[in-house]
C-alpha cells in the first residue's frame, strides 16, 4: 500500500523517532508499505516518521528499484564510524521541489537490524553514504534543511509558507 509522504511541517517530522522492539507482522507491513512508497515517489530513501510512524526504520535503494540488491533496510540504525566531508545536492520526498546543497561525511558504516531482526553493518560512500545520513536525520527529527544557512534555510521556509497560503503545499 502506497502511503501519503507527510511535507515540511508536519509535527511527525519533527519529533525523533522511538526503537523498535517487535519484528512482527506490523513491522513486515510498515517495511513493504515504505519501500512500495518510496519507489513510487521516485525517491531513494524514506524514513518512517515520513509516512507518520515515529520507529528508527529507513529503506533505501540508491539504484532507484533498477537492481534488487541496493535494495537496503535498516531498524534501529547507529552510526558506528564516518569519514571525509563532501558537499553535494540533496532534496527530500517530504520538501517537494525544493534542494541545496549539504556538507556531510563522505563514509560512513552504520550498524542495526535487517528486517528479520539479524544484526548487519553497512558502509556507504558517495550517494549511499549521503541517503543514510539523510534518512537518519529524519529518524531524530531533522530535516535536510536544518543543516543549511541560516540565508538559505529561511528562503525555503519562506518559500513553504508562502505555498501553504496558497494552498499548493
Amino acid at each position: 500500500m502506497i502511503r501519503p509522504i507527510l511535507r515540511y511541517g508536519a509535527d511527525a517530522l519533527h519529533a525523533a523517532a522511538a526503537p523498535v522492539d517487535d519484528f512482527g507482522t506490523d513491522l513486515q507491513k510498515l517495511i513493504d508499505d515504505m519501500v512500495e512508497t518510496m519507489y513510487a515517489a521516485a525517491g531513494v530513501g524514506l524514513a518512517a516518521p515520513q509516512v507518520g510512524v515515529a520507529s528508527r526504520l529507513f529503506v533505501t535503494d540508491t539504484s532507484f528499484g533498477r537492481s534488487i540488491g541496493d535494495l537496503l533496510i535498516l531498524v534501529n540504525p547507529e552510526i558506528f564510524e564516518q569519514e571525509g566531508t563532501e558537499r553535494e545536492e540533496e532534496g527530500c520526498l517530504s520538501l517537494p521541489g525544493f534542494t541545496a546543497s549539504v556538507s556531510r561525511p563522505a563514509r560512513i558504516v552504520l550498524t542495526g537490524f535487517d528486517r528479520e531482526g539479524t544484526r548487519v553493518r553497512l558502509e556507504g560512500e558517495g550517494l549511499r553514504a549521503r541517503v543514510f545520513q539523510h534518512e537518519l536525520d529524519h529518524l531524530d527529527g531533522t530535516l535536510f534543511v536544518n543543516r543549511l544557512h541560516s540565508i538559505r534555510r529561511d528562503l525555503i521556509f519562506r518559500r513553504v509558507r508562502k505555498l501553504q497560503r496558497t494552498g499548493k503545499w
